[in-house]
């Protein structure tokens, strides 16, 4: 395919070298010149294996920053963790009538929540939420006793984030009309937790290379070793 105009000419702004991390951010806003609030992308290459099943990380990790959308949340609770959820913002409450109603095919949230004493009764949606990727699960924190917090992280945003075939992890960490500070914020969430996640059997570099970019701009270099040291100290 050829290459537009519009994008010769930011390709052609781009640095030779790396930037740190906060840098190449800025840029990537600057870049954005599109019509519409463009999301902000991040690609970290790890030196990991996926075939093997303790290196194909998947996960979550909260976005300090929020992730410039509205998130519906429906929690499956019960007992002292019911008034939890309410005040920790919970849009709607699991009981049997929603229950009938994801069956029939309703959906009309965005996140589910559960506390672990509750996973038995939402068995029986597993083949409707799980093919939606609603399905709640302790990998991805949707899961938890901790259900005041899993609610609030989700209505401010969580990064959830699964490396890909070639090692790569690409997810979303903003829009490009977040400020500078906020999409560096929720990047370093992103790698400090992929640090922490580090799988025993890796040798060698882990963290690869980093790549940011907005939705139809130029993906601008990371400095990877400076980023992972910032977010180690973070």
């Amino acid at each position: 395919m050829s290459t537009g105009k519009r994008m010769r000419e930011l390709k052609d702004r781009l640095p030779k070298e790396p930037l740190l991390l906060r840098d190449a951010l800025a840029l990537v806003r600057e870049f954005s010149n599109e019509k519409f609030d463009a999301s902000c992308d991040i690609a970290i290459r790890l030196g990991v294996n996926p075939r093997k099943a303790e290196e194909n990380l998947r996960g979550s990790c909260p976005a300090p920053a929020g992730l410039g959308r509205e998130v519906t949340v429906l929690a499956f609770v019960g007992g002292e963790k019911l008034q939890e959820a309410k005040d920790a913002g919970a849009d709607l409450i699991g009981d049997d009538e929603i229950v009938e109603k994801i069956q029939k095919g309703w959906t009309g949230f965005d996140k589910v929540v559960a506390t672990p004493d509750q996973m038995k009764s939402l068995a029986k949606l597993g083949r409707i939420l799980g093919p939606k990727k609603l399905m709640p699960s302790p990998k991805d924190g949707t899961v938890s006793l901790d259900i005041g917090r899993a609610i609030t992280e989700l209505k401010t945003g969580r990064i959830n984030f699964r490396v890909d075939k070639a090692g790569i992890v690409h997810t979303v960490i903003g829009r490009a009309s977040f400020d500078t500070d906020a999409l560096h914020r929720n990047a370093l969430s992103l790698i400090e937790t992929l640090i922490r996640l580090r799988p025993a059997s890796v040798k060698g570099r882990y963290i690869k290379s980093i790549h940011v970019s907005s939705t139809m701009g130029p993906s601008v270099k990371v400095d990877s070793k400076l980023a992972a040291e910032e977010a180690r100290v973070v």
